[in-house]
């Protein structure tokens, strides 16, 4: 049975039955629109160092395995944990707290995923790279899931039925799904920012652990929806002020000294000197 659901939501990003062409490239365009809109506030450099492409690539595949084949079996061998300890109406009395193991989970995993190609860049720089280059690529990392998942997410809205019309007969609840994509790349980006700028300090650890902590406080808004805490337009607010948030704080160490450091984004690590022929 897990293993049929974590196979079913894989292939869940690949196919879209019934979804009409014209529709599928909308929601790779809008989700490319994501993705760039939040890029150019980090401005990485992506047209001077080529590879910085296949680190987003990259992030998007890998991210979405470890998500498969690690954050779902967790999240649901957790859950079997907790139900040997509580039955399912203690566990829903108690959803801000039982829900806890899989909204950090969530972050823990996803985090981690997103920051295996800066840690091999990293490594492959002598273990030495500028918190500006660590910004970058943490940013390219980051959106490189985010738009993949935000294209997953607006072609699962179209297929349902969503038409513009929804948007005059709702209101704002009509733009909720893909309000929530736009701020969820923003906080993909941001939060995996953060994560290669404390990697480039030598606080790798501490950099991912908040950087997971910001993913699984944007998710733990569900947890309130569900408990009534929040309406859907409040969390959707939710989701905005904490994208924002981690963002602002990444934008902030970005440009914080001007165009100081500018050169170590563009030029290629130092390599080391090769030692010089002895002369016979």
């Amino acid at each position: 049975m897990l293993w049929q659901q974590m196979q079913s939501f894989f292939k869940s990003w690949f196919i879209y039955p019934g979804l009409e062409t014209h529709l599928i490239l909308i929601a790779i365009g809008v989700a490319l629109a994501f993705g760039a809109i939040w890029l150019v506030c980090h401005w990485p450099p992506l047209f001077k160092r080529h590879w910085l492409w296949a680190v987003g690539i990259f992030s998007a595949f890998f991210t979405l395995l470890a998500v498969v084949y690690v954050q779902i079996p967790l999240q649901y061998y957790s859950g079997q944990a907790l139900s040997h300890f509580w039955d399912n109406g203690t566990l829903m009395d108690w959803l801000l707290l039982t829900g806890l193991p899989a909204i950090l989970l969530s972050g823990l995993v996803q985090e981690g995923a997103k920051m295996v190609p800066m840690v091999a860049w990293w490594w492959r720089s002598g273990n030495s790279i500028s918190p500006k280059m660590g910004l970058a690529i943490g940013a390219i990392a980051g959106a490189g899931f985010g738009i993949f998942e935000a294209f997953w997410g607006n072609a699962t809205i179209l297929g349902s039925g969503w038409t513009f019309d929804m948007i005059g007969q709702y209101g704002f609840t009509g733009i909720t799904p893909f309000w929530e994509r736009f701020f969820t790349v923003a906080l993909h980006t941001s939060a995996s920012a953060l994560a290669g700028y404390g990697l480039a300090k030598g606080k790798g650890w501490q950099f991912y652990l908040i950087a997971a902590g910001l993913h699984a406080l944007i998710n733990y808004g569900v947890l309130l929806f569900y408990k009534q805490h929040l309406t859907v337009n409040q969390l959707e607010i939710w989701v905005a002020v904490v994208a924002m948030l981690a963002t602002a704080w990444a934008l902030w160490l970005r440009w914080r000294r001007g165009e100081e450091e500018e050169e170590e984004l563009v030029q290629p690590p130092a390599q080391p000197m090769e030692p010089a022929e002895p002369v016979n």
